[in-house]
């Protein structure tokens, strides 16, 4: 090794974030251990590399003994006089031992430090940056599928989306950009792994943050979303500034806002209702599409009754309970449907007339 190879190293130091310092400790052990393996022994050897000219040796340490026990850790003080009139029995004496034809074994073993420590840095830096984007949205391409499972690219890394993590009823084609979201990043063996998904309800926040300026300057706030990937998702928002419509804000002019989110995530249904904390009034509201006539609340169980029109049951249920089950997670209450008739047949309150 030489002057450029130390010159190559400050380059990676710049580029790669490898500092020179480790670097050479790395390539030094590493020579000892190749000193061994071809040589035999490292005992009491030592590698050193010159920091500036890139000069290597290999430097045998021995103490200095009147009477020599073992020849591989001791020297005489005679023939220690011979190399320095000044050493006495005690001291270490450190000389060059440096194999003729050690310099070839040196470079192959240094570019193999060198290739695996820039591959352990490069790693390093993908894991830093995707653990920061852990909670994220980015955009990838679909490389391959494997089984269920589909690999994304994204740019500097690949990244997994399991079965598990995929929205029921969408298909994924190789070349494909799609929009993530980043669940986990993990460190192993094999470098970063960065798991992914599409049925996560942080990708409904993360798209609504996109698409929707007052959530972005939090002047709108995300106050829950429950959602069954591929369906249907409702999402409840809030502000407390008088002059904004929360919910006309997320819908956008035309619904463009609302449409776009709809269109990524191809046509799941939408439902965005405004956030109040009022119970009876949050719950009224987030039954929506179905007009609920009043909400009956059970503070001591957190359960509310909702009674409906007749003829809008069907509706305020859901089909398999969908609407009602996404409402109950939406709110954080336990909600019974019942209509008009049901309740107050059951409960003998003189009933009302229904609205059409």
């Amino acid at each position: 090794m030489n002057r450029e190879f130390i010159r190559a190293i400050e380059e990676l130091e710049k580029e790669k974030g490898i500092s020179k310092e480790i670097l050479i400790e790395a390539i030094e052990l590493a020579l000892l251990s190749a000193y061994k393996k071809n040589y035999g022994t490292s005992q009491n050897v030592r590698v050193s590399i010159d920091n500036e000219d890139g000069d290597i040796d290999v430097l045998m340490r021995k103490d200095v003994v009147e009477e020599v026990k073992d020849d591989l850790i001791e020297i005489s003080l005679e023939e220690a006089l011979e190399i320095d009139k000044r050493y006495v029995v005690g001291d270490i004496i450190e000389y060059k031992v440096t194999p003729r034809d050690f310099g070839r074994i040196a470079a192959q073993t240094a570019k193999q430090v060198v290739v695996q420590r820039i591959r352990e840095a490069e790693r390093g830096m993908v894991f830093d940056d995707y653990i920061n984007k852990q909670g994220e949205i980015v955009t990838g391409v679909v490389q391959r599928i494997s089984n269920e499972t589909v690999f994304i690219n994204m740019g500097k890394a690949e990244g997994i989306l399991a079965a598990n993590e995929q929205v029921p009823g969408e298909t994924y084609t190789v070349n494909n950009r799609i929009k993530v979201y980043i669940m986990d990043v993990k460190k192993t063996t094999k470098g970063p792994q960065i798991y992914l998904s599409r049925s996560h309800p942080g990708i409904i926040k993360k798209l609504f943050e996109l698409e929707v300026p007052e959530i972005q300057d939090g002047s709108v706030e995300i106050k829950s979303i429950s959602r069954e990937a591929g369906s249907r998702t409702k999402i409840a928002v809030y502000t407390d500034d008088e002059n904004i419509d929360p919910v006309g804000a997320c819908v956008g002019s035309r619904g463009t806002r609302v449409q776009s989110i709809v269109d990524e995530l191809f046509g799941e249904k939408i439902d965005i209702i405004s956030w109040n904390e009022d119970p009876e009034i949050l719950i009224s509201k987030v039954l929506s599409p179905a007009k609920v006539e009043k909400v009956v609340i059970n503070e001591d169980e957190k359960s509310a009754t909702a009674i409906v029109p007749d003829y809008q049951l069907s509706l305020a249920i859901g089909k398999e309970g969908q609407n009602v089950r996404l409402a109950a997670k939406l709110c954080g209450w336990k909600i019974d449907i019942k209509s008009h008739s049901q309740y107050f047949k059951t409960s003998g309150e003189e009933s009302a007339p229904e609205e059409a």
